[in-house]
């Protein structure tokens, strides 16, 4: 019988494993049975049962997945230096977080988002992915902190705010507009872009003499 490459195995594995993603984004974890993720991926129980040993296994991989392209993203794209202006940054960043997975699609709209939200809520359940969530949100964290500290460094941003508070907010906002990816639909990042460009043009009011 003739060997199966790595190639051959990993192809499969990543098929299986968008596949599932697509059921998730579209009706969440708990949701989706795996008759659902072998009617998605077309493939027999035992095609699938040879890379995971059910649904919970997917859940896992896909999470774990998801979350090191995301720290890989940020790490990549905040190591700049010096740093880009925050509303280029800020596009490029969420450009790319946007574009993992990108070929996955529900109804004609990116499926990234509504993954995210079902991450998001599985690693509240999930004592062991919540751990997986809280080393990602240190990676991030000290990402756009070092980001900042550049800006302040570099005279561009006031330096008698920690950086590590401007750091949780940015990933608020980056998460706010994930959130509503996926709640109201999708939304071009230059939106996000317009609103830190306006945000960041704001200036004390003047007194009157």
């Amino acid at each position: 019988m003739a060997r199966v490459s790595q190639e051959h195995l990993d192809a499969r594995r990543r098929q299986i494993l968008e596949g599932a993603a697509r059921c998730f984004a579209r009706n969440g974890f708990h949701a989706t049975s795996m008759q659902d993720v072998l009617k998605e991926v077309d493939l027999s129980a035992g095609a699938v049962y040879r890379y995971f040993s059910g649904k919970d296994e997917l859940i896992s991989a896909i999470v774990k997945g998801v979350l090191a392209e995301l720290v890989t993203v940020f790490e990549e794209v905040t190591r700049q230096s010096p740093p880009p202006p925050l509303d280029e940054l800020v596009g490029e960043v969420l450009g790319r977080a946007m574009r993992i997975w990108g070929s996955l699609t529900i109804d004609d709209a990116p499926a990234f988002p509504r993954l995210m939200m079902q991450v998001w809520a599985e690693t509240a359940r999930d004592p062991d992915l919540s751990g997986v969530m809280d080393e990602v949100y240190g990676v991030v964290s000290v990402a756009w902190t070092r980001v900042f500290e550049g800006y302040q460094d570099a005279g561009m941003m006031r330096a008698d705010i920690p950086a590590e508070h401007v750091a949780r907010t940015m990933v608020a906002a980056v998460q706010g507009f994930i959130a509503q990816q996926s709640l109201f639909g999708p939304v071009p990042v230059e939106v996000l872009q317009d609103g830190l460009r306006a945000l960041m043009s704001m200036a004390a009011p003047r007194s009157d003499a």
